[in-house]
């Protein structure tokens, strides 16, 4: 029984690690550019942050958030070589690839936790992030005025 459990979860892994994503963020498939209901820090329809790497606590390229995300994926962040640096000193490394996770590098989309975000701009390292595509729990965490400043157009 536990052979035939462990063959279906394999079989399972290895569709999901199988496909394809989009080449870059620009690719995303029009009909999951916006949430239906979701709604981002400006008061309009949250907008995907990225599908390449797929990004998300539910890696469905938004920054979605409910009760079992505990680190409040919910900020859209362009990486830059200062943050990923950073965060790996404080024991986060995004940037080093493993079986399940690409490894992010300088100008790719990810859903950060509000909170490494907000440690990371009082630091210095803070990385600028996608308004339109941060969810409107941010400003729970963090100010609009803090958000403005570090926002950058697509």
């Amino acid at each position: 029984m536990r052979f035939i459990i462990f063959t279906i979860l394999m079989v399972l892994c290895q569709n999901l690690f199988s496909q394809k994503p989009p080449a870059n963020c620009n690719t995303v498939m029009p009909e999951t550019k916006t949430s239906k209901t979701t709604r981002n820090v400006l008061g309009t329809p949250l907008q995907s942050c990225c599908l390449a790497p797929t990004t998300g606590y539910y890696r469905d390229g938004f920054c979605h958030t409910g009760p079992d995300d505990q680190g409040v994926h919910i900020v859209c962040a362009k990486m830059t070589e200062e943050f990923l640096e950073y965060t790996k000193a404080q024991g986060n490394d995004l940037s080093s690839p493993t079986p399940w996770f690409p490894g992010l590098k300088p100008g790719d989309k990810w859903c950060l936790c509000v909170s490494r975000w907000k440690d990371a701009v009082f630091a210095g390292y803070g990385p600028p992030i996608y308004l339109e595509a941060t969810h409107e729990a941010a400003t729970r965490y963090v100010s609009m005025k803090l958000l403005r400043e570090y926002a950058v157009e697509e």
